[in-house]
């Protein structure tokens, strides 16, 4: 798990992301603040949707360290942390399909709420590309095409 900088309204605010060992999108949340409690947050999120991981690589974040750490206190058995800057490549390379699509927008985002919802979408179109949300059908889809083939699903809902 990493965080990465997105601009919103001007104000660098905090895009928190996680992949497995092969790449797949694990789990996103955009914050406002880099703190022990967003990271909380992110983690609680990424957990009730995943289930809980064995290991899990981060980089030096106090913030996130200090999650982890209460996490860990309250289970019986704790996950594994590894703090290593290289281990940690897979995520930072994961990064890099979003901010080519957010860095020519000039001054970021105009409100939180709409970098949330674009985010939101950016993230689905990177899920997709890497063949993670694949659907009966829709092997012989373009990525756009399955794309608005999800929307029509969630319209239907």
């Amino acid at each position: 798990m990493d965080e990465t900088y997105i601009r919103v309204k001007g104000v660098w605010k905090y895009l928190y992301r996680a992949v497995d060992k092969e790449g797949k999108t694990i789990d996103f949340l955009l914050t406002a603040k880099r703190d022990k409690a967003a990271a909380m947050r992110f983690f609680d999120k990424a957990m009730q949707a995943n289930g809980i991981p064995e290991k899990v690589t981060k980089d030096k974040s106090g913030a996130n360290k200090s999650a982890i750490d209460e996490i860990n206190d309250a289970m019986d058995v704790p996950m594994l942390i590894r703090q290593v800057k290289y281990l940690n490549n897979i995520v930072e390379r994961d990064h890099r399909a979003v901010k080519r699509i957010t860095k020519p927008m000039l001054g970021g985002f105009k409100s939180f709420h709409a970098a949330k919802s674009i985010l939101a979408g950016i993230e689905l179109m990177h899920m997709i590309r890497k063949g993670q949300l694949m659907f009966s059908g829709t092997e012989d889809m373009s990525f756009a095409d399955q794309f608005y083939f999800l929307a029509g699903q969630i319209r239907s809902v």
